[in-house]
């Protein structure tokens, strides 16, 4: 019996729409990277861009490549957890 997880994560992708917002999402994230500035302590928005970035990416694949939709999806997750986790266990590495 496949999990809910698995059907979810390796799902045909949900196409355009979705996409275009999960890459403006990433855009706004990198307005606020540069507007914030470079040398800035807030290095966390690009991990940010990064996983919606990912998301998008996975979106906007065809529905036939749900593996590969479903691998954009996990590094996506594990990209966003990771930032999660240095924020509970090393704040000031995502803070400054």
């Amino acid at each position: 019996m496949p999990s809910r997880i698995s059907d979810t994560v390796f799902s045909e992708p949900s196409g355009r729409g979705h996409a275009a917002v999960m890459f403006a999402g990433a855009a706004v994230f990198l307005g606020l990277y540069g507007y914030a500035g470079a040398d800035s302590s807030a290095r966390w928005l690009l991990v940010m861009a990064g996983g919606n970035a990912l998301s998008g990416i996975a979106e906007s694949l065809p529905a036939a490549r749900r593996r590969a939709a479903g691998a954009f999806r996990l590094a996506a997750i594990s990209l966003l957890l990771c930032l999660l986790a240095a924020a509970t266990f090393a704040p000031e590495f995502v803070v400054g």
